[in-house]
């Protein structure tokens, strides 16, 4: 269990560059380079990093295990008032778990305008059909986590 607490007050920026790095780790691990982090009051409950390739489950996505271990340490699925951030925009997959652990603020490095469900393609996140809608940041260290994006699949080629 992670529960690792930041001084308050701190931007999304410390954040993302937190998840920046979890992504550098998946990248290192031959996975597509996406990394999250789950805050909540200034404490960091998980961090994670894409492992679809390593535990051969489509499921594996970083924003999805960073849930599953934010919700074990908080000993709830409800992780209201909580932010995810995220170095990619979440896909419908992830959007619909985000929706479904009602957490507060999602906050995004890069769009994803093949499969974002948070605003390029779909608007999961704000689709007021839905119980439940979360606050969107987008554009924090842009260029940073598209270029780790683009560096990896450029090496893949």
């Amino acid at each position: 269990m992670l529960c690792e607490v930041i001084s308050t007050g701190l931007t999304d920026a410390v954040f993302m560059n937190i998840a920046l790095q979890e992504a550098v780790c998946a990248f290192q691990e031959g996975e597509v380079p996406v990394g999250a982090v789950m805050v909540r009051d200034g404490v960091i409950l998980s961090k994670a990093h894409n492992l679809r390739e390593a535990t051969k489950d489509p499921s594996a996505h970083a924003e999805i295990l960073a849930l599953r271990t934010a919700a074990s340490a908080s000993d709830s699925w409800r992780l209201s008032g909580g932010t995810l951030y995220v170095t990619k925009e979440p896909c419908i997959m992830c959007s619909g778990a985000i929706i479904h652990a009602r957490i507060s603020r999602v906050v995004y490095g890069c769009n994803d305008t093949k499969a974002g469900g948070a605003v390029s393609l779909y608007r999961i996140l704000s689709d007021s059909r839905l119980n439940h809608q979360v606050e969107v940041v987008s554009g924090v260290l842009e260029e940073e986590c598209a270029a780790l994006l683009q560096r990896f699949f450029r090496n893949r080629r």
